[in-house]
């Protein structure tokens, strides 16, 4: 199994922008796909209010799942089970259920209705997904479990600790798909795991494929030495440009592998590209965007394919993305690319490159400005036409020549992203400089 993880959190492409990539993703060599779908999920009744505006139909999870059967990609649904459920605890309905009061990060594991919930949202996504013989029960990062009132009664009274604890709410969930669900396989994150006791394990074992990250890997999303193994790529989620780094946090290689088939009972790889992860969680910025992330995704699935990045993989890259060549050490194409997307990689090559630099150097080095129009007299409304002239054309062709370009630019995201994305990728990347060349433009006028 080589499944690539697609995290929806916030920055989920539309369904025409998967019809392209998944055929891809398949000809590159994955044969799965991870959908992390939270608030993206077309969830029906009581559980209405956790759908995102712009969620997915019931008929785009029949598409996605009729795209996925086409390209030999097996869909592997993952719904978060104790961490990572800010999507659900932020809401005032759920807030009652949350392991300490100020956070909606992580399930109270003792009270009832959040069982109750939980078997909702699984049966709810399970029924959807028929054909699928996996499913992913998230547990990662279950952030200030035992710190609640509730934990903090029950290790006290069962002479537990966090691990018993954590343990136990697992197998009430494990419980529950083992008895609705008879031949379901369940995945899990395995870094909660890691921080209990042997004893605690093999007195509350799960008889779960655990996925665990390569020595060395970023602790995000965590990957396994047990049944899956996994490394973590492109793992700095800076917003705009998705680093080539591979197996570890701040090394430009290509990806380090998991034990050969059968050395360590290894049964696949997870890819999870953060490029491929919206967010790092509800409520952070966005990650890079999917298209961006596409060269790096190709080199990671063709090194798994060939055993590494040698001159067959790096071939069948250039030639499946149409690029003429790859730098791996800087993180660097070259080419015009022929891959879904590749016009948004090149335009936020732009943005990432030369906005910020282009503006603040017509706003901070031109000295006319700095001299004759400076924010004291912008306040006030006094100048000499003078010596506004004489930097006036060359900041209003700037400003026109990238306002548009940002037009073309969100052109292009609006025909993969929903209108949210959009917006917010524009606040969070082009407007902090865009803005101050736009108030400069107007106080001229």
């Amino acid at each position: 199994m080589r499944l690539v993880h697609l995290d929806l959190k916030g920055a989920a492409p539309r369904i025409s922008y998967l019809e392209q990539v998944f055929p891809l993703l398949a000809q590159l060599g994955a044969n799965g796909v991870l959908i992390e779908y939270e608030d993206m999920f077309p969830f029906k009744g009581e559980l209405e209010i956790l759908r995102a505006p712009y969620a997915y139909s019931e008929e785009d999870i029949e598409r996605i799942q009729q795209l996925a059967e086409q390209h030999k990609l097996e869909v592997v649904p993952l719904v978060q089970t104790f961490g990572h459920v800010e999507f659900i605890l932020k809401h005032e309905k759920y807030q009652h259920l949350r392991e300490v009061e100020r956070f909606p990060n992580s399930f109270n594991p003792h009270i009832p209705d959040t069982l109750a919930l939980l078997k909702s949202i699984l049966s709810q996504v399970i029924e959807k997904h028929r054909r699928s013989t996996w499913i992913h029960i998230g547990a990662d990062e279950v952030f200030h479990l035992g710190e609640g009132m509730d934990s903090k009664n029950w290790m006290s009274h069962n002479k537990g600790d966090v691990g018993t604890m954590y343990l136990k709410h697992i197998k009430e969930v494990l419980g529950f798909l083992t008895a609705q669900y008879w031949g379901l396989r369940v995945l899990m994150w395995d870094d909660m795991l890691r921080k209990i006791s042997v004893g605690a394990l093999r007195g509350e074992g799960t008889g779960t494929a655990v996925v665990a990250p390569v020595p060395g890997s970023s602790a995000a999303p965590a990957l396994c030495p047990s049944a899956l193994a996994g490394i973590a790529p492109g793992a700095s989620r800076s917003p705009c440009l998705a680093p080539w780094q591979c197996g570890s946090r701040g090394s430009m290689r290509s990806p380090r592998l998991p034990p050969a088939a059968g050395t360590n009972s290894c049964a696949g790889t997870v890819l999870a590209h953060s490029s491929l992860s919206c967010r790092y969680d509800h409520y952070s910025v966005l990650c890079e965007l999917l298209p961006v992330s596409i060269p790096s995704l190709a080199i990671c699935l063709q090194t798994l394919v060939n055993g590494g990045f040698t001159e067959e993989a790096k071939r069948k890259v250039l030639d499946v993305l149409g690029l003429e060549s790859v730098q791996l050490e800087q993180s660097t194409c070259e080419g015009r690319g022929a891959f879904p997307g590749v016009e948004i990689y090149h335009m936020v090559e732009q943005v990432n490159g030369h906005l910020k630099e282009s503006i603040l150097k017509a706003l901070e080095e031109e000295s006319a400005i700095k001299g004759w129009f400076s924010p004291y007299h912008r306040k006030r409304h006094f100048g000499n036409p003078r010596n506004m002239e004489s930097f006036g054309s060359k900041v209003l062709k700037l400003h026109e020549d990238w306002e548009s370009f940002v037009r073309d630019l969100r052109a292009q995201l609006e025909r993969i992203y929903f209108p949210d994305t959009v917006e917010e990728w524009m606040e969070e990347n082009v407007n902090p400089y865009l803005d101050q060349l736009r108030d400069l433009v107007r106080d001229y006028r």
